[in-house]
């Protein structure tokens, strides 16, 4: 008696992807709300200053108690390099502005970042720019315009603080292309670490310089805003960002910004109770659609 072969079926894994897609956009776009009311009790640059020497502190202590260091020199350097553009700058910039600008507001400014992203990365990093990419791009710049325009006809944000949050804009671009350029190598997690700490180092003494230790009021509202903001923001965020950097490419990754101003604006009228309006949100569906286009894989050439 003859037995048939067993074939055996790979088991498909499970794709962790777009979890990881949605928790990054909620714990992005929160975080200007946190950051928001975290301002409003403590000078913008000892807040950064204490949140990010905290998160460094916290990761690189867990790996060096692991005893799993897989950095080399240069990649410590690169890391530390992008902690001053995506940590200390953009947010030192970015929470300056916050202090007169609303959070909603600051998000949306924010969210530009796939289309300076996009145009960098094909002249820097090759990354293809296909006319349904360039539609894409156009559509989510549509939908967040509807809702800038918007916003700005309400008059309650400061130019001061908006110039302040284009420039953190310019801060992230920046560090997104270096991040993709630069290609540093091993655990995310560690380099993230090195990105807190080099931010928290070279933050502490501007603050303490130029802010007034004196005007901390601690609240139960500063307490829980920084908690988040370490562990949510600057650990797991981050460490989420430049995993989608790396799998999505930058172009694709940046897109998700799309999603930050509704996202933002929700947030910011749920917990700090901002105007909101129908009209603020008519932008999500060119937003949505901007998205799909820009991360839609490519259809193969057979």
């Amino acid at each position: 008696m003859s037995l048939a072969p067993s074939i055996s079926v790979p088991s498909r894994r499970f794709n962790t992807l777009p979890l990881a897609i949605g928790l990054f956009c909620l714990l992005w776009s929160y975080a200007f709300v946190a950051g928001k009311i975290g301002v409003t009790h403590c000078p913008p640059l000892i807040l950064l200053a204490a949140r990010f020497s905290l998160a460094g502190i916290l990761i690189l202590g867990a790996t060096l108690i692991r005893g799993d260091w897989s950095l080399s020199w240069r990649d410590t350097v690169i890391f530390a390099v992008l902690g001053i553009a995506n940590n200390a700058l953009y947010l030192g910039l970015g929470y300056t502005g916050l202090q007169s600008v609303s959070a909603g507001l600051g998000g949306l400014i924010v969210s530009a970042n796939p289309v300076f992203t996009a145009a960098l990365a094909a002249l820097l990093l090759g990354e293809g720019m296909t006319w349904r990419k360039a539609g894409g791009l156009l559509l989510g710049i549509t939908g967040v315009t509807l809702i800038v325009w918007h916003r700005l006809s309400v008059g309650t944000d400061s130019l001061h603080g908006i110039v302040f949050t284009l420039a953190s804009l310019a801060s992230l671009v920046a560090g997104t292309i270096l991040f993709k350029l630069l290609a540093p190598k091993g655990s995310l997690w560690i380099g993230n670490g090195v990105q807190n700490l080099a931010a928290g180092i070279v933050l502490t003494p501007v603050a303490f310089t130029f802010a007034d230790v004196h005007a901390i009021d601690v609240t139960p509202g500063l307490i829980g805003a920084f908690a988040f903001l370490v562990l949510g923001g600057s650990i797991l965020a981050y460490w989420l960002w430049f995993h989608l950097l790396k799998v999505c490419g930058a172009t694709a990754a940046s897109a998700y910004h799309f999603l930050m101003p509704p996202l933002g604006m929700l947030f910011a009228y749920l917990v700090l109770g901002e105007h909101v309006e129908a009209r603020d949100l008519l932008g999500i569906i060119p937003v949505a659609l901007g998205i799909y286009l820009v991360t839609r894989p490519a259809k193969p050439v057979v």
